[in-house]
């Protein structure tokens, strides 16, 4: 990110006056140019009325549309748990959104993988991660709410769509079993651990703002908006925790 802010947030207005006037401050418009491949990174669940709303992706796919480099392909993406994730596509009018602006839907649950090791892995040996994502500048879009599993669904627990589900359903689930081992915040911490997000906008138009910026602390400031203590959300305390240790484990370390 170009600005030096770590995010920020705007009352809620509309989606299309609210969500450009908010990256335009942020300065988004400078730092895609860099990027040739950009993703929008949705979440889509069952039932539908917890899924990213059509119209706040729509807002900000004008957006990067309109500040991209020209030669920049743009993606909306992801990797449904325990549903199809086309036929969410289709029900919450993606397919439609996409052939408007002419960009692809990619289902993360199918998209070629690369194998990733990262010795910070709590739980993982090694994670099957979609290729697309590594070679993008991501922007992770939730609409913020509470969840079971995760306490919020987050900017950071909506990466959890990257682990394919060719991979890590169960023998007789379409749902995503293996990753569900353990408590579901080391599965937040290792998917992260591959990549964390390059941006992040959480709709939260239920609290009557939207927030972007930087995801670590965005997902703090949008579980203050859900009433939480960041730290009561284990996977924001965990991956808090973790960047911390790396950074003092580098401030030890005089380069010559």
């Amino acid at each position: 990110m170009v600005s030096e802010v770590k995010g920020a947030s705007i009352k809620f207005k509309s989606y299309e006056e609210s969500v450009p006037k908010l990256l335009g401050i942020l300065k988004l418009q400078r730092e895609i140019k860099k990027y040739d491949k950009i993703v929008l990174k949705v979440s889509l669940t069952d039932p539908l009325h917890d899924s990213t709303r059509k119209e706040f992706v729509e807002s900000i796919l004008k957006f990067v549309l309109e500040h991209k480099n020209p030669v920049a392909d743009v993606f909306i993406a992801e990797g449904a748990d325990g549903v199809d994730t086309q036929e969410l596509f289709e029900a919450l009018g993606y397919d439609a959104l996409a052939e408007k602006y002419d960009v692809s839907l990619i289902d993360l649950n199918k998209a070629e993988v690369e194998v990733v090791e990262n010795y910070e892995f709590l739980k993982f040996d090694e994670v099957y991660y979609p290729k697309l994502l590594l070679e993008s500048f991501v922007i992770s879009l939730p609409r913020l709410r509470m969840d079971e599993e995760t306490e919020i669904a987050g900017v950071l627990s909506n990466m959890l769509g990257a682990f394919p589900a060719d991979h890590y359903k169960g023998f007789f689930s379409r749902s995503k079993n293996k990753i569900r081992k353990w408590p579901m915040r080391y599965s937040v911490h290792d998917i992260i651990k591959c990549k964390i997000p390059d941006f992040a906008i959480v709709d939260a138009a239920e609290q009557n703002v939207i927030l972007a910026g930087l995801p670590l602390e965005i997902d703090k400031q949008a579980a203050k908006l859900l009433g939480k203590e960041w730290k009561e959300v284990p996977y924001l305390r965990l991956i808090d925790e973790s960047l911390s240790e790396k950074k003092d484990r580098n401030e030890d370390i005089d380069y010559v």
